[in-house]
């Protein structure tokens, strides 16, 4: 019998532990080009500041600091001194050379005697808005009713907009750092005595097991931490919008924002999920209803329609109406290729017109979306390349990839047509029929934070199932979804007389 080899796990690494000098402290910032150490006292060269330049308020240091040194300097004998004679608070006085690292890399000063570098004084003075966004508009999740604030970049600013939305002591926010030598803070969202505690705990410890040396943006979190990374499907909804994120607060949600990231991530997700615009809220129940079945609609004639059209051209032509069979022998007449290849240039051709778009500036990218398709698209079919039902139904087709409010569920439903397409080509509809069954055997098997991908449609849960395809009404939801074992189950209490339906039969 083979026996597993035993792999050994390297100890995590831990650069806080590690012990410096002062002076490897000082040797190692000296390196970089924005640091800076300047004597603030014209005649008394002791007494130093250091700092990084490009991470102060350099008005504070020059307006509030400098002149108040230099008018005191007869004053200084101590560095407690300070205390009393610059009035901002926060100066404080430590002599762990660790500290003073940190402290140059989060907006402070150290302020020091050259002679006597055992003492420090600490003065934060970062300038928090220094890079940030002047509007903090959602750039990619655009609605037409409702509010239209986005998550930025900074991380205090998307808490503030999270508590001035939702202001309550249930409202809890626990702070992690996250990256050995980035350090970069994340935060953790969650409403106590509604959010079910595993939920708060599997997500705390999959970030405390987690050894990476930094990440740069949310995105790369939720993969790293994710239940199933080979997956191409989403399993934390990702958002820039702080009413999707408030509202998945107060379903029972977990919220998770990182600084230096205008992207924050929701779980446990559910794929009925991905399918759900924070607009729908906005919109009558019937209206919104329609919208949603659309977008599930387009999701499934976006995988399907190529790959039905391979498998009907190229074995199932008894399929095909009488009517709709001349047309399509006339449309493929003069075209040398058989229906897969057709299909695959045009799909390819579309890929490459959508990722030219997104990547030139937006008013380039949009006249090239739609006067390269048209000039194209018209040339294929003359030269006889493809067929124009085809084309047709492969714009059909990418358009209604778009109906996805999710960008990373769209990827995937690009991405799910091509296996699709190859089957059809080689076992026609059985193989869409093969396909379809690994897809879902697949997706069964997803978990969100533990919980079922399927969810409620697998495992079958009753109560769910209707709101999952359709927005309900306010009357009929007013438990919160119980396959996510909220604490607290009701989330108001409807008033029955208040439905607009019993004015109906009123006398």
């Amino acid at each position: 019998m083979f026996r597993k080899k035993r792999v050994r796990q390297q100890p995590k690494r831990n650069f806080e532990t590690e012990e410096k000098t002062i002076h490897e402290v000082f040797d190692k910032a000296h390196k970089s080009i924005d640091f800076s150490t300047i004597s603030p006292l014209q005649n008394d060269y002791s007494l130093q500041i250091s700092f990084f330049k490009t991470l102060i308020d350099i008005n504070i240091l020059q307006k509030s600091v400098l002149p108040l040194l230099k008018e005191h300097s007869s004053n200084i004998k101590e560095l407690s001194d300070l205390k009393n004679i610059i009035p901002l608070d926060g100066i404080k006085i430590i002599n762990d050379p660790l500290e003073v690292e940190k402290a140059f890399h989060v907006g402070t000063i150290v302020i020091y005697f050259k002679d006597q570098m055992d003492e420090y004084a600490l003065l934060d003075i970062s300038n928090p808005r220094l890079g940030q966004r002047e509007t903090n508009d959602t750039q990619n999740e655009f609605s037409v009713i409702g509010p239209k604030v986005g998550f930025i970049e900074d991380i205090s600013t998307n808490l503030h907009l999270i508590r001035d939305h939702f202001n309550s002591p249930d409202l809890i926010f626990e702070e992690m750092l996250i990256g050995a030598r980035t350090k970069t803070k994340v935060v953790i969202a969650f409403i106590d005595g509604v959010t079910y505690p595993e939920y708060v705990n599997t997500l705390k410890q999959r970030l405390t097991d987690l050894d990476v040396d930094a990440f740069y943006d949310t995105t790369q979190l939720e993969q790293m931490i994710s239940d199933n990374s080979s997956t191409p499907f989403p399993l934390y909804i990702t958002t820039e919008r702080v009413d999707r994120a408030i509202g998945s607060l107060v379903q029972g949600q977990v919220v998770l924002i990182s600084d230096k990231s205008s992207y924050a991530f929701i779980g446990p997700a559910t794929l009925m999920d991905f399918f759900s615009n924070p607009e729908d809220f906005y919109l009558p129940t019937l209206i919104a209803s329609f919208f949603k079945l659309i977008r599930i609609f387009g999701m499934l004639f976006s995988i399907f329609a190529t790959s039905f059209y391979v498998a009907i051209l190229t074995f199932h032509y008894e399929v095909v109406p009488k009517d709709l069979l001349g047309p399509i022998i006339y449309s493929r007449a003069n075209v040398p290729f058989p229906p897969v290849l057709e299909v695959l240039f045009l799909e390819i051709t579309i890929e490459l017109l959508r990722e030219a778009g997104a990547r030139l500036p937006t008013k380039i990218g949009q006249t090239l979306g739609i006067v390269g398709g048209i000039v194209i698209g018209q040339a294929t079919v003359e030269a006889a390349l493809t067929s124009n039902i085809l084309l047709i139904i492969v714009a059909l087709s990418a358009l209604s990839s778009f109906t996805t409010p999710i960008y990373k569920m769209s990827n995937a439903v690009r991405l799910l047509r091509y296996p699709f397409i190859l089957l059809a080509s080689i076992w026609g509809g059985l193989g869409i029929y093969v396909g379809l069954i690994f897809l879902i055997a697949h997706l069964a098997r997803l978990k969100s934070l533990g919980v079922p991908y399927l969810l409620p449609l697998y495992p079958y849960r009753k109560g769910g199932v209707s709101d999952s395809f359709i927005r309900s009404n306010y009357i009929k939801t007013e438990k919160r979804p119980w396959y996510l074992r909220p604490l607290s189950l009701k989330r108001f209490s409807p008033n029955s007389n208040n439905d607009p339906d019993d004015g109906l039969n009123a006398e």
